[in-house]
């Protein structure tokens, strides 16, 4: 078991996705997306732009793992489909990668693409290499409402949780154990704040 760690800059309900009883991580991160198997946790903390440096704004032990073909076709992740006239939740749906008939990727209408609607050739470049998404049941999503992680979670001699830019693992076991043990003793389950930046600008979409 492994626990990945990194700093959620934008957190609109895209990357991650909370909403409808599965916490998904379908798009940025690829790294991480592509290491990640079921049984690790990944945890985002918060940003300093939000005022949150230190909190905890999700954490999701992975329970499973999807190609973005399945995932669009998949009847439980339908309602992930981004539809803008829609509900914020609606709006930010992250099932938004498929592959027409020749292979070449398509992208829906979403917080990914660009303005007008049209194809973002750098954010499906981003988003599907690799060609894996990571998928959750266990989950607890705070958003704006995020705790603070006390430091003696944290923080395991010089090695802190929180990470600064890109994302880190290879934490100590009894590191990964301490901060699972604190946070399953949250009492928390499923979304359970609204995210970061729909309190900003009118909750801008893309």
């Amino acid at each position: 078991m492994r626990l990945y760690s990194y700093v959620v800059a934008r957190d609109y309900g895209f990357a991650p996705n909370p909403f409808y009883g599965v916490c998904s991580l379908a798009t940025c991160k690829p790294i991480l997306r592509r290491k990640a198997s079921v049984g690790d946790w990944v945890v985002g903390t918060g940003s300093a732009s939000n005022g949150l440096t230190g909190h905890l704004v999700y954490a999701m032990k992975v329970t499973e793992t999807s190609s973005f073909d399945d995932y669009f076709v998949d009847s439980r992740f339908q309602v992930k489909k981004p539809n803008l006239a829609g509900s914020l939740k609606q709006a930010f749906g992250d099932n938004i990668y498929s592959r027409n008939l020749a292979g070449v990727w398509q992208q829906l209408d979403s917080h990914h693409s660009l303005q007008d609607g049209s194809l973002n050739p750098t954010n499906i470049g981003n988003d599907t290499n690799p060609n894996r998404l990571l998928l959750s049941s266990h989950f607890a999503y705070f958003g704006v409402a995020a705790p603070e992680i006390p430091l003696d979670i944290r923080v395991d001699g010089t090695e802190d949780i929180c990470a600064l830019r890109h994302y880190k693992v290879n934490f100590r076991a009894e590191h990964v154990e301490r901060f699972v043990h604190w946070f399953e003793g949250l009492g928390v389950s499923g979304q359970d704040g609204k995210p970061c930046e729909w309190l900003k600008n009118g909750a801008l979409r893309r």
